[in-house]
């Protein structure tokens, strides 16, 4: 215990290296993360995929949470947080690299088990990372620090579709035309370098994380035994359905965030790669009104009650849209230069703003007095984050069932309701009776 206490001690002393440390990797996990909605609509239109195929690019790397979450954590265990986290980029960075037999074979096959390995990676850094952030120093600013990393993350989200849309995706080809295989080909050829540089980017975070002067973390054991505290955290319903509501939330924000590119691709919208960077700069402008208003105005409750109905309002917006008008797009972006989007695509946009202050508010109303289970059922709302497979396969399948690309959305309203739920219930109930 006495190590435990000075080895956090030297951590606070030093705060600003550990925060660039941390920091850094949330922005590369981001990178990767949102990479996906630029990718997605790319590999689509050059491997000629049908968008329920095209949503198994997107399910693959989320999936791997549900096979990897458990393993991580046993890793972590035995090599420690900063190991982790440096393990966790030399895989993402040799997932990277399959990218190149992927392209020059130009086989879905070999993009969907790289996609999946890279959510292997991310998923041993996720588990790294994030109790490092919480620990490294006082306990009473965790809350600032978790906000400065997520903003970190979604502005990634930003940037990187914006830059693989100017090396990779422009000038290729337009979107709905006829491909040649002489286009696949420089399509697939275009990948290569960028997916490199990635590697070689990733791979040098590693080596940061690996060096970096920083003692690593100790972490007290737990006195219980895993499977009884496992038991007794599934006998809590908030923690139960706040779990559930993690993993819907996570569904309809990789909804809004990665597949937004496929259907402006379906519109034929030349920048179909940057509309990912639309959704998060909206979940942005979210967190940073969330940051001002709560506790100060509103209540995490309140928050999560306007999140479920701002949801559902702005999916019926999506499905119910022209995809003729561009009513919306001219109030919010063309008086600052922006685009003349059409008003569903722009709406599926404005998910994120919706998504901004869900993860936020479920957290602590699902850990709300669970004491020494807190551990336990943190690690039960991190694997919630598999619920980012579940968003595009429903999008896909609703799309081939006869709903169309603009009606599958509807499908993310019972997410909306069930969030909804919990804000004004679920959160509430201690017993299943």
């Amino acid at each position: 215990m006495e190590a435990t206490v000075e080895i956090e001690d030297k951590v606070k002393q030093s705060i600003w290296l550990p925060m660039v440390l941390a920091g850094s990797m949330f922005f590369i996990l981001g990178c990767i993360t949102w990479l996906n909605g630029a990718i997605t609509p790319f590999l689509q239109q050059m491997l000629e995929l049908t968008p329920l195929q095209a949503s198994f690019i997107i399910s693959s790397f989320y999936i791997a949470v549900t096979v990897a979450g458990i393993p991580s954590a046993m890793l972590i265990k035995r090599v420690g947080y900063k190991n982790g986290m440096a393990l966790g980029c030399i895989v993402m960075a040799a997932s990277a690299l399959m990218y190149i037999p992927a392209a020059k074979l130009q086989m879905i096959e070999i993009f969907l088990f790289a996609q999946l390995m890279i959510g292997v990676g991310q998923t041993i850094l996720q588990t790294a990372v994030n109790p490092y952030v919480v620990k490294m120093g006082s306990e009473k600013s965790a809350a600032v620090r978790v906000c400065i990393m997520g903003l970190l993350n979604k502005s990634a989200g930003v940037i990187v579709p914006i830059i693989f849309a100017a090396v990779v995706v422009s000038g290729v080809v337009e979107p709905g035309a006829q491909l040649s295989q002489e286009q696949k080909d420089a399509m697939a050829n275009s990948l290569i370098m960028p997916y490199i540089g990635v590697a070689g980017l990733i791979f040098l975070f590693a080596v940061f994380a690996k060096i970096a002067p920083l003692p690593d973390l100790v972490f007290e054991e737990s006195a219980g035994n895993g499977k009884g505290e496992l038991k007794e955290a599934l006998s809590h319903p908030h923690l139960v359905l706040g779990v559930i509501g993690i993993a819907l939330y996570v569904a309809v924000e990789v909804i809004a965030a990665d597949t937004i590119g496929s259907y402006a691709l379906q519109l034929g919208i030349a920048d179909y790669s940057v509309m990912t960077s639309y959704t998060m700069a909206c979940m942005l402008i979210g967190y940073a009104i969330g940051i001002a208003l709560i506790p100060r105005f509103m209540s995490q409750q309140n928050a999560l009650v306007m999140s479920g109905i701002a949801g559902i309002v702005t999916v019926l917006a999506v499905v119910t849209g022209s995809n003729e008008s561009f009513a919306i797009s001219n109030i919010l972006l063309v008086p600052f230069g922006g685009p003349q989007l059409p008003d569903p695509l722009l709406c599926i946009a404005l998910l994120g703003f919706a998504n901004a202050m869900v993860w936020p508010a479920i957290w602590p109303l699902a850990l709300n007095g669970l004491g020494r289970l807190t551990g336990t059922a943190s690690g039960l709302l991190i694997m919630g984050i598999a619920g980012g497979a579940l968003g595009p396969l429903l999008i896909g399948l609703g799309n081939v069932a006869g709903l169309g690309a603009q009606g599958a959305y509807s499908l993310m309203i019972p997410s909306y309701l069930f969030i909804l739920f919990y804000a004004l219930k679920g959160h509430k109930m201690t017993s299943w009776k």
